[in-house]
Parts: C-alpha cells; structure tokens; sequence
C-alpha cells in the first residue's frame, strides 16, 4: 500500500477522498462553491463527519445551486434544521444562504467568484513541500487575505483556518506530505 498523508485513516471514503480529490485543482465554480460550503459546515468538527454526510448535503442542498439556496425561506431552513443527515446548526445553515447570496452578488457585481478565490494565490496552485503533518500551518497569510476579502462581501463561517482548509481541499494548495503517494501528482 502507498503511503498517505498522516491525516488519513484507513476508512474506505477517507483514502477515496483523499486519493482522488484533496489537492486536486478545481476550477469550476460549482465546485469552489461547495467546497466554501462543505469546509463552513466542517468548522469544529472532523472532515470525516462532513464526508460521510456530503450525498446528502448535495440532496438537500440543491446540488449546491447558489440562485436556489439564495431563495430559501423559513420553511426550507426548519426542514434543514430537522434533517439528521446534515449538521444541524441554525448558524451554519443561515451561513450557506448568505453565501450563496454573497456569491450570486460577487457575479452581480461582474466578479468570477472561481477567478477571484484563485487570485488569492496568484492564479495557479502553490506547493509546499512539508515532511509532516506537524509543519503544516492552520493559516497562511493568503487563507487571512482570502478571509477577509470574503467576510468583506458578507459570507459567513469563513475564517482563515477555514479559508486555508478550503485551499487545501481544492489544491490551491499543495499540502500532501512530501512521503505521500499523491505529493507528486497534486505538485505538477
């Protein structure tokens, strides 16, 4: 078996994950948006908890539309609340509408929100090289920037360790340990 990042368990879903998407590049805004999302919901808790509820979250959730997600109402938010297949938490669940009208008003305003977040490291993904997890930071100075920037156009649950989670996720950030088996391929 190829060696993992430490973070990893052996957990199916976990080694699913982190094999074929933690790291990866995304560039589809569809994409960035439920990673912002999903990392938001994530806060205070492990990765995994939101991974196994993820199927769900894109049920529910509209398949992460933003123009839909922006139109819901009280009704569709007590539903949500009372939904064990998503973290129920009134303050996450107020957040994912307001960042899905903060997102919707980035494009209103002309902005890309994909090209935008991306600016954050300068267009294309920036490699570390850590030799373990212990060297990883919880922010950088771009996840701050990037928050910042995101709390000033009105989203919510989007601090810098949170913001710097994300672009790990979404491979603006290489943070594959340099022992593990997708350091490489996430490098080029």
């Amino acid at each position: 078996m190829s060696r993992r990042c430490a973070w990893v368990s052996d957990d199916p879903l976990y080694v699913e994950y982190h094999d074929r998407e933690w790291g990866v590049p995304r560039y589809d805004a569809a994409g960035l948006f439920e990673f912002l999302l999903l990392e938001g919901a994530q806060a205070g808790l492990s990765w995994i908890t939101v991974l196994r509820k993820r199927a769900h979250y894109r049920e529910v959730f509209d398949d992460f539309d933003p123009v839909r997600m922006a139109s819901w109402g009280e009704d569709k938010k007590a539903a949500l609340l009372a939904d064990p297949g998503i973290i129920r938490n009134r303050a996450k669940v107020d957040a994912a509408i307001a960042n899905a009208r903060a997102w919707l008003a980035l494009q209103a305003d002309g902005i890309d929100p994909a090209v935008w977040l991306w600016s954050f490291v300068g267009g294309k993904p920036q490699c570390n090289a850590f030799a373990s997890l212990a060297e990883v930071p919880a922010s950088t100075a771009a996840s701050v920037a990037m928050s910042k920037a995101l709390r000033a156009r009105g989203f919510k649950f989007v601090g810098p360790t949170i913001c710097y989670a994300f672009m790990q996720a979404v491979g603006m950030v290489n943070d594959h340990t340099t022992d593990c088996c997708r350091y490489a391929a996430c490098g080029r």
